[in-house]
């Protein structure tokens, strides 16, 4: 699924517009990266919880010629269900 599908469907379950539901997908997107970057962490009740951790520096390469480089260290998002998502999931 992508953005474009999301917003159709909450756009029908909530019966609004799809420039609504497409307004409300967005700021939820801005949110959620702003909680994230404040507080490290956002936790949904039931639903499950987004952090933040830190990918640490590493040695890659280039594919196409093999040459070793540098990977910096990154901050990168996780996401662990809750168990409410979970029991749906696994009916």
């Amino acid at each position: 699924m992508n953005k474009t599908e999301l917003t159709k469907r909450v756009s029908k379950r909530m019966s609004i517009t799809q420039i609504e539901a497409r307004r409300f997908v967005s700021a939820f997107e801005a949110s959620l990266a702003d909680a994230l970057k404040e507080d490290k962490t956002l936790m949904l009740q039931g639903f499950g919880t987004f952090y933040l951790w830190e990918q640490t520096a590493r040695e890659g390469r280039n594919p196409r010629t093999g040459e070793a480089c540098l990977i910096r260290p990154r901050l990168s998002a996780k996401f662990k269900p809750g168990k409410n998502l979970l029991k749906d999931l696994n009916k």
